[in-house]
């Protein structure tokens, strides 16, 4: 028998877009304290950081069926704080209208307090957390039910949050972008601590039983190999960590501006691919346990 995906494309593209929107708010707020004459980069993860937010929610209610005809549901959850949906939805808040708040200070030319930046780090990193520990609450998915998952979820936010203040930056302003030392430092390193934490991930989970080691055999050699891959490891992961190092260590001596710049639209564009592709591929390649419950003669 073969199991049909709970969620798809729009709840993997929900996960994707609010870690992305908090690490874009991070990358801002880093920018904004590490390179203050760099207002490009620091306005463009202002303004990314409330509209893909919105735009994951907007996504998430529409495939929950649940928001726009009934708006209150989610009011409700304020009720449980034990519940991960209940912090999830508190974290959400907090941050979406800190984030909008800076946007409309920045729109509007005014200064952002620190401590507005830094409610909006910590909301930002508890919003990349909590995308993760969201899939975790269900038990029966072996794939989700592990305590790296919202570790590997943040990183990754972090890591495509920085790459869209660079890709946007290196298209607007690319001079601006090299001057990014800090952020770009950071950066290099982020997709090389995913790729140890899916490997990590993967090898517990597929000592957790019969289940879960066909849903990694699925990702690793079956349905989900090509994308994961070819789309996650290699575009995702591999390909920006080899052009970063490139970039770092060979291109200030032989390479051309334009080329450089180029080469790093491609690999911030692909860490942004990788990014999606991660998330879409635990949330549709996920099988759960089947419990079988033997019948009474």
């Amino acid at each position: 028998m073969q199991f049909e995906p709970i969620w798809d494309v729009p709840i993997a593209l929900y996960l994707f877009l609010a870690g992305l929107g908090g690490g874009a708010f991070i990358t801002s707020a880093l920018v904004a304290w590490k390179h203050p004459d760099a207002h490009t980069a620091r306005k463009i993860g202002r303004f990314i950081a409330p509209v893909v937010v919105a735009v994951g929610l907007l996504l998430l209610m529409t495939d929950a069926k649940a928001g726009l005809f009934n708006p209150l549901r989610f009011a409700l959850l304020l009720h449980n704080l034990g519940s991960v949906m209940t912090w999830g939805v508190i974290f959400l808040a907090v941050f979406e209208v800190v984030a909008l708040v800076v946007a409309i200070l920045e729109l509007t030319k005014r200064a952002v307090p620190r401590w507005l930046d830094i409610v909006g780090v910590v909301s930002g990193v508890a919003v990349g957390a909590y995308t993760g520990c969201l899939l975790g609450v269900v038990h029966t998915f072996p794939l989700w039910n592990n305590s790296i998952l919202p570790v590997l979820f943040l990183v990754s936010a972090l890591s495509t949050g920085a790459a869209s203040v660079v890709f946007g930056t290196l298209i607007a302003a690319p001079k601006e972008a090299e001057r990014l030392t800090v952020v770009k430092g950071a950066h290099y390193w982020l997709p090389l601590v995913e790729l140890v934490l899916v490997a990590a991930m993967l090898f517990i989970v597929n000592t957790a039983g019969a289940t879960a080691h066909t849903t990694v055999m699925g990702l690793l050699a079956g349905k989900f190999a090509l994308p994961f891959w070819l789309g996650f490891i290699v575009i995702g992961l591999v390909g920006p960590a080899c052009i970063e190092t490139y970039e770092r260590f060979c291109a200030k001596e032989k390479g051309s501006a334009q080329g450089s710049r180029a080469l790093g639209i491609v690999s911030e564009g692909g860490v942004l691919v990788g990014g999606f592709l991660l998330r879409w591929m635990i949330v549709v390649a996920a099988l759960p346990v089947t419990l079988v419950v033997p019948a009474v003669m």
